[in-house]
């Protein structure tokens, strides 16, 4: 004899069960279906770019046509070029505005006196800075005039980024690593490891401020695998045509990453 038919309760627990699995079924299908949110760019439209730093940075920039977002000569030859480049052409749509404010020979200290104009009253939302390699540099190169270390070099960028941050709330930020690679007429062994700490305080900055971090001395180290290092910068400090382009691809990797 089937009980069930004289066990109203069993039978209820039964037809609950198997309605709850059947409702599971519907429901995991759905779920499985959901798309994530979608993940904002780190450079949004409208957005206003300012790439900052030394002489690799300018890269024979015209001076005159700094104020003009986006013009050639403005962006001189180098990874700031190329960087804008490739963002204007791949979303023209954008109406995304770059500037280069980058100086031949300048450190810390000469970008913090020109701060108010080349970086504040630009009032980017990004805000990319390389520098670095001229205060390790020039400790060697004009060491009566310069008496510059890795602690003043940290102190002054940690000063300088509190500064705008504070100024420009919201402001995204990438650090690019200075780089420094064995070939050419400036660098040699004697710069290793005291150059290194520079590098290992621009990522302490990076990581202190949430910025973005651009390894450019591991990615230039990996390309010389196979390619000789004075390919992608004869003198050890300046990156020729194929070496700024390397760094925008990578500066774009990151980004894109972020």
């Amino acid at each position: 004899m089937n009980q069930n038919k004289h066990n109203p309760r069993r039978q209820f627990l039964k037809s609950t069960a198997a309605a709850a699995i059947g409702a599971a079924a519907l429901t995991i299908p759905a779920q499985a279906k959901a798309k994530p949110a979608k993940k904002e760019p780190f450079i949004r439209k409208n957005a206003t770019i300012l790439l900052q730093g030394d002489s690799i940075t300018d890269a024979g920039r015209n001076r005159k046509r700094g104020d003009i977002a986006n013009d050639p000569r403005h962006l001189g030859t180098g990874y700031a070029f190329n960087i804008a480049a490739r963002l204007l052409s791949d979303r023209p749509n954008d109406n995304l505005k770059f500037f280069n404010r980058g100086n031949s020979g300048w450190k810390v200290p000469q970008l913090a006196d020109s701060w108010d104009r080349n970086c504040i009253a630009i009032k980017p939302d990004v805000l990319s800075i390389m520098i670095g390699v001229n205060d390790y540099w020039h400790t060697v190169a004009f060491g009566r005039k310069f008496k510059g270390t890795v602690k003043t070099y940290e102190r002054d960028y940690r000063a300088l980024l509190k500064r705008t941050v504070k100024e420009l709330p919201g402001i995204k930020l990438l650090i690019c690593e200075p780089y420094a690679l064995r070939c050419g007429k400036h660098v040699n062994d004697s710069w290793f490891p005291t150059f290194d700490q520079y590098r290992a305080v621009s990522k302490k900055m990076a990581d202190e401020f949430g910025a973005l971090f651009v390894p450019f001395q591991s990615m230039f180290e990996k390309a010389s695998k196979d390619t000789p290092l004075d390919f992608w910068a004869r003198d050890g400090i300046h990156p020729s045509g194929p070496g700024a382009q390397l760094m925008a691809l990578e500066w774009l990797k990151v980004v894109n990453a972020g």
